[in-house]
């Protein structure tokens, strides 16, 4: 190996991400719990787009992603010229970081926020801080306490990945009224449509000028598969997040099948709806059960156990019956599993089997 052949600085402090896990060995049918996917999957209009896109792979893709900009601004009331698309809300991410954070910047995320916000820091020479939490809940005055002349950016998954939990959207304004003048509020609202009647900071990315607005396709439009994601904000910021993105970053099949889900909003409040009545009943079996939790308003549920060693034997056993789903010690939460909300047979097995766990039994 050449020594003198270096990457950044930070790069090699990048701990790799692991996705949650898909299968369990000698089982063929197990079931994953682990990704916080849509277990219905995306809408048949989807489907059908992402079909006939089949007789266009010998063309390019539109380099503008007007159509689905349109199609987002059609849905949710925005201007379409103040979106920008990405491979997932993953690549939005890396562009705001390395559009506006690098070395002697910092990066301010709560402490058991989303990995990727860690990541895109380092990758950029900037700093990662991780900011405490209330009870597994942001808590706005200690971001505004950690901030400085050198914080870049704060990033806020609201709800948050992975323990649910979300702050309202007063306390959202307060903390982008409270943050240095230097600093970029990013709002990451990849869970937002589970939550009735909240907008993911939409208005506050449209009235202010520090508000940025990240989501994605990839949770309750159930097109993890396929990576598309979006961001909205100040026009200042899509200007300069337009300079750095691939001209090429979304495929025909992924721009198609994004529109066609967005526009199908009937799936989208059929499948909110049946998340919603299916968390309740996991977190109350739960509970019921002996693992408490947070509320959630995500797709999931944090299950708290008494300690990572009852967490980790948890999941083992778990495993041994075909279930799947995620510990979160690399979030700095051993003694939790978080558990997605599956269809009910699947929220009633993994609930099932936490009771057989818990009173000492066998599956």
């Amino acid at each position: 190996m050449n020594d003198l052949i270096r990457p950044q600085p930070g790069i090699l402090d990048i701990a790799l991400y692991e996705g949650g896990a898909s299968h369990v060995a000698g089982i063929s049918d197990a079931i994953k719990l682990s990704s916080n996917e849509n277990p219905f999957g995306p809408s048949d209009k989807a489907k059908e787009a992402f079909a006939r896109c089949a007789h266009k792979l010998h063309r390019y893709p539109s380099t503008d992603h007007a159509s689905l900009r349109q199609a987002i601004g059609d849905v949710y009331g925005l201007d379409p010229a103040r979106i920008i698309c990405g491979v997932g809300s993953d690549e939005i991410i890396r562009m705001l970081v390395n559009a506006y954070a690098g070395p002697k910047d910092e990066v301010l995320f709560t402490e058991h926020g989303f990995l990727m916000y860690k990541i895109a820091a380092l990758g950029a020479g900037a700093t990662p801080v991780a900011v405490p939490e209330r009870e597994r809940t942001t808590d706005v005055d200690a971001i505004l306490k950690a901030c400085n002349k050198k914080t870049k950016l704060v990033f806020l998954a609201n709800p948050n990945n992975p323990t649910g939990t979300m702050i309202g959207l007063a306390e959202l304004e307060r903390l982008a009224a409270g943050l240095p003048k230097q600093t970029l509020l990013v709002i990451d609202g990849a869970y937002a449509e589970y939550v009735e009647g909240y907008d993911g900071g939409a208005e506050l990315a449209t009235r202010l000028p520090n508000v940025f607005m990240t989501r994605t396709f990839s949770k309750i439009y159930g097109l993890g598969g396929l990576r598309i994601g979006w961001g909205y904000g100040p026009q200042a910021i899509i200007d300069v997040l337009s300079r750095v993105r691939d001209p090429f970053n979304l495929s025909t099949a992924q721009l198609e099948t994004a529109e066609a889900a967005v526009r199908d909003q009937d799936w989208i409040s059929r499948c909110r709806e049946d998340n919603t009545r299916l968390r309740h009943w996991l977190a109350e079996a739960l509970a019921e059960r002996g693992v408490p939790s947070d509320t959630s308003m995500a797709n999931f549920v944090l299950a708290r156990f008494g300690s990572e060693e009852e967490a980790v034997a948890c999941d083992e056993f778990l495993k041994k019956d075909g279930l799947i789903v995620r510990r979160v010690a690399s979030y700095g939460l051993p003694n939790c599993l978080r558990i997605t909300v599956g269809d009910e047979p699947s929220c009633r097995r993994v609930a099932h089997l936490i009771g057989v766990f818990k009173s000492g039994g066998a599956a």
